[in-house]
């Protein structure tokens, strides 16, 4: 892989990892517009390691409140007295944690192959977008972040899980299921912020540990670790963006784009265009 590309998938991967549409799907429709094998090893694994540049972004991002809620919860693990809000929502961070590298183990293999393929991406794209339209006019919104419990984030985190078939998107999902427990729009997408660090971060070590060799003969550590920097800087700037967005806005834009999107990928793999994988 050359610098040129590398900056691209870096930009693709920031822009869309918190946005409702699917970074994963995204990489994977340019990978092979670029003339990848989207389900070798180390695309694959490119493909999860660049979005460390996202989790960087979101810890940055978040620096105060992380600041204040990881010594909160160690404090409470010691000591009764300061089992605070901090401490219980350090919890709940972890618990809705679970489900995603539950099954990301369990169907690992499937991950990386069959659901790679873009018959899969564009279906998915397409429709998860009824889900999202749902959860948008169906949620009262009447329930803050102050309102958030463990069973919240468990069923969040649950939703997050099905981000693993590429076209459906961690935010969309984590999204879509925030909003029908009735949560704002900000809530939401603080959560999915919240949700995506130890998500992220766990794909990106497993790869790296199980794919190092495959990158290194491969698409190349240079243009990896050049990808998760851009990741890391144009995916900033999504985050202070969407939160401004979605405080005033719906996710009918978003919707949009999905539908149009995966209805273009699709026609493209029927007629030949493009091959599936």
């Amino acid at each position: 892989m050359n610098i040129f590309e590398a900056i691209l998938l870096g930009a693709v991967e920031g822009l869309t990892e918190f946005l409702p549409i699917s970074s994963t799907g995204h990489l994977t429709i340019l990978e092979k517009l670029l003339g990848y094998s989207i389900d070798d090893p180390d695309v694959t694994a490119f493909t999860a390691i660049i979005q460390s540049g996202a989790v960087l972004a979101t810890t940055i991002y978040l620096r105060r409140d992380i600041a204040r809620i990881v010594p909160a919860f160690f404090r409470g693990l010691f000591a009764k007295q300061h089992r605070d809000r901090d401490y219980r929502f350090g919890w709940m961070v972890i618990i809705g944690s679970i489900p995603i590298a539950v099954i990301g183990l369990l169907f690992k293999d499937q991950v990386e192959t069959t659901l790679r393929s873009l018959w899969f991406v564009g279906s998915a794209l397409i429709l998860w977008s009824g889900v999202l339209w749902f959860a948008d006019r169906a949620a009262t919104q009447q329930r803050h972040e102050e309102d958030v419990t463990w069973k919240d984030t468990l069923i969040i985190g649950t939703a997050q899980a099905l981000a693993l078939i590429p076209g459906v998107s961690r935010s969309g999902a984590t999204m879509s299921a925030g909003l029908l427990r009735d949560f704002d729009r900000v809530t939401v997408t603080r959560l999915s912020f919240f949700l995506s660090i130890p998500a992220l971060l766990a794909a990106t070590v497993l790869q790296v540990a199980s794919e190092y060799d495959n990158i290194s003969s491969g698409v190349g550590w240079a243009a990896t670790i050049t990808a998760t920097i851009v990741s890391g800087v144009v995916g900033y700037l999504a985050v202070a963006w969407l939160l401004k967005f979605v405080a005033r806005h719906n996710y009918t834009i978003f919707i949009w784009y999905r539908v149009i999107l995966g209805t273009i990928v699709l026609l493209l793999v029927a007629t030949g265009t493009i091959e599936a994988t």
